[in-house]
């Protein structure tokens, strides 16, 4: 074989390895989620709601990758979402004391942040607010990619 065809092949091999990776990295989270909370689960969960939020997907650092939209509800013992996700891998949840919108304010603010758990699926979800969190010391909950460190959506509650 010549060289320029053993270049070509290894070029074309890279870019199709590259191609499923990045495939596989954004399929996982998908194949791997379990069961949406139906309806009642959602409903249950927001019995005792304290505030809501939106979230919207023009928020500044959302893109076509990384966006949510929906209701997002925030009782005393759980936040739960009526909306969407963009789906990624790692997804953790957290409240923050001021409404963010690009990784730079995550990351000044992430000190004073708590965290209240992982975010599994990606149509509605539902997530135990740990003992210890007050969501009224709080103003505004942020979904957080912590894998890539990309801001993925927030929204403002109070």
């Amino acid at each position: 074989m010549n060289t320029r065809r053993t270049l070509l092949l290894v070029a074309s091999h890279s870019v199709v390895a590259a191609t499923g990776f990045a495939a596989g990295i954004y399929a996982l989270p998908i194949l791997i989620a379990p069961p949406v909370p139906s309806a009642e689960e959602l409903k249950a969960a927001s019995s005792e709601v304290q505030f809501t939020g939106m979230f919207k997907r023009d928020l500044k650092d959302s893109d076509a990758l990384h966006w949510g939209e929906g209701v997002v509800s925030i009782a005393p013992k759980a936040i739960s979402l009526a909306g969407r996700l963009a789906p990624g891998p790692d997804y953790k949840l957290y409240l923050s004391p001021e409404f963010v919108e690009t990784e730079a304010d995550f990351n000044r603010l992430k000190s004073r942040m708590a965290r209240v758990g992982d975010v599994k699926t990606f149509e509605n979800f539902v997530v135990p607010i740990p003992d210890g969190i007050e969501p009224a010391r709080y103003t505004a909950v942020v979904v957080w990619c912590e894998t890539f460190a990309q801001f993925i959506t927030a929204a403002k509650y109070r």
